[in-house]
């Protein structure tokens, strides 16, 4: 017998979902920009899309290749039902990281469309291709006994982003996945009656369990946009009057920017979510004063299924990332890997059953993260307040060590975000001859508005401390991002800004 969760539930994922689309299999459960599918017809798909994979190769994965609709639970799916392991692939990266993760994972098919390899371009000769828009769906398929599901084993191998290193491959077993669903389903309270509006896409784990699986286990209907368009996000606010939202910040920013909304525009939602990234506070608090509505912020990685934190709706928790979720274990731990008090801040450490197996044939790289307690030490700083709620300070490897004293690119990051003149600050530490490094500063201007060096740094040294304060303050017209509009700090053109300190203001 499979071990249960620690509720007593059964990982059991792709039967759960299975029975639960056919449980009531005219109902539409997802809406995507080209159809809706009930849920019928979306098990039916994925019986299809099987039998095809099964003709095309034998491999022990599956690459998936697909816009954010329904076409990529349907090929997870059929993925799942052959025993294999599904590999969601982040169809905006280069060729050559594309390729990369293509041969680091073995794989010789990727379930795809005609129009994604038209516009992201072809795949390496030695790999084939399964086209989703030329299958024939015939009306009554043959349908497929589902394997017996061995919930240790790998369910998807999605690879980290690479923001700051190259992308190694994140192995989730379906329990999990199915553990992960579960903590979400009951912190957010979510069931059948919910409606998700899905702009996120779904390589991505954020996408994957939170926006595909979540709405699928509990049998709410999902609304999915494959391009995040303000314009076409509040179409589909007005239209289908959602009930749950999840989006970055960089998208809850850019929704403020978008004229002839107010609140009654989210009026139906009760959950808004945000995660991927930290939410500047002045997002936030611009967001809440346009709409009338609080964003409930999360927290969590890849590795961990990914969410581990989450503030619940109707908790108001400036600047944290809530309790952890239902059976997860988190701790701070300093230098010497010893827990700490409340109040202090140290390196976030978790265990639980969301988090995953390893690094897809990392073993040194696995074994390095994991103590030897079993804690996944996640390279995040964060602080615990009394009442157990984490606030997120930064990372171990943003750390900026400033002639002795640690800086923290976030705190810097805030205060430029507050700036009328700014609409988005990325800090980074660069060398420094005398002091070892200093931050220096990226930002992207607000419409309309021009640099001014000399009066930002004195606007942040009325701030921050005198070591806090960017040597230099860069405009750029935009930053360099990750499919989930992370910055990509390390592709930031820092050569050469320190050889010179600015040539007006006082030295800090």
């Amino acid at each position: 017998m499979p071990e249960p969760l620690p509720d007593g539930s059964s990982p059991r994922l792709v039967r759960s979902i299975v029975r639960r689309l056919l449980w009531r299999p005219f109902r539409v459960a997802i809406v995507d920009d080209w159809r809706a599918w009930r849920g019928i017809q979306l098990t039916t798909a994925s019986f299809v899309l099987a039998d095809e994979i099964a003709r095309r190769s034998e491999a022990p994965r599956v690459g998936l290749m697909l816009p954010t609709s329904g076409l990529f639970p349907a090929a997870l799916l059929a993925t799942w039902c052959l025993g294999r392991t599904a590999v969601p692939l982040n169809y905006l990266l280069k060729p050559a990281e594309r390729d990369h993760i293509l041969a680091d994972a073995g794989l010789d098919l990727v379930v795809t469309a005609g129009p994604m390899l038209e516009q992201f371009g072809p795949l390496p000769p030695s790999v084939r291709t399964l086209l989703v828009d030329q299958v024939r769906y015939p009306r009554l398929p043959r349908f497929r006994r589902l394997p017996q599901e061995d919930p240790e084993a790998t369910a998807v191998l999605i690879y980290t982003s690479g923001t700051s290193a190259r992308p190694k491959g994140v192995e989730l077993t379906f329990r999990n996945l199915a553990a992960n669903v579960r903590q979400c389903a009951i912190g957010g309270d979510a069931t059948s009656r919910d409606v998700f509006l899905g702009v996120l896409p779904q390589f991505h784990s954020f996408g994957l369990t939170v926006l595909t699986l979540l709405p699928l286990a509990v049998g709410a209907k999902v609304v999915y946009t494959a391009r995040f368009v303000p314009r076409r996000i509040f179409e589909l606010l007005r239209r289908h009057r959602p009930t749950g939202f999840v989006a970055i910040p960089a998208m809850y920013n850019a929704l403020l920017g978008e004229r002839g909304t107010g609140p009654a525009d989210f009026a139906s939602l009760r959950l808004l979510i945000s995660g991927g990234e930290p939410l500047p506070a002045a997002v936030r608090e611009r967001f809440e004063e346009r709409f009338q509505r609080s964003i409930n912020e999360g927290y969590g990685l890849t590795e961990t299924g990914p969410v581990l934190n989450w503030t619940r709706p109707g908790e108001v928790n400036l600047g944290s990332v809530g309790p952890p979720l239902l059976w997860v274990e988190e701790q701070v731990v300093g230098a010497d890997n010893q827990p700490l008090p409340p109040g202090a801040e140290g390196e976030i450490c978790v265990r639980g059953p969301n988090v995953m197996k390893g690094y897809f044939g990392l073993p040194e790289t696995t074994a390095a993260v994991f103590d030897a307690d079993g804690f996944f030490h996640t390279g995040d700083l964060g602080v615990f307040d009394d009442e157990g709620r984490l606030t997120i300070s930064g990372r171990l490897s943003d750390l900026i060590i400033v002639a002795g004293e640690n800086v923290f690119p976030r705190e810097i990051e805030d205060v430029l975000n507050r700036h009328p003149g700014i609409a988005e600050a990325a800090v980074v530490g660069v060398p420094d001859p005398g002091r070892g490094q200093v931050p220096v500063a990226f930002v992207q201007l607000a419409a309309g508005a021009g640099l001014d060096e000399r009066r930002l740094r004195a606007y942040c040294r009325e701030q921050l401390a005198g070591y806090k304060v960017p040597r230099r303050i860069v405009a750029v017209e935009e930053f360099p991002r990750s499919p989930t509009g992370k910055i990509l700090k390390r592709l930031l053109p820092v050569e050469g800004l320190t050889r010179q300190a600015p040539s007006s203001g006082p030295r800090t």
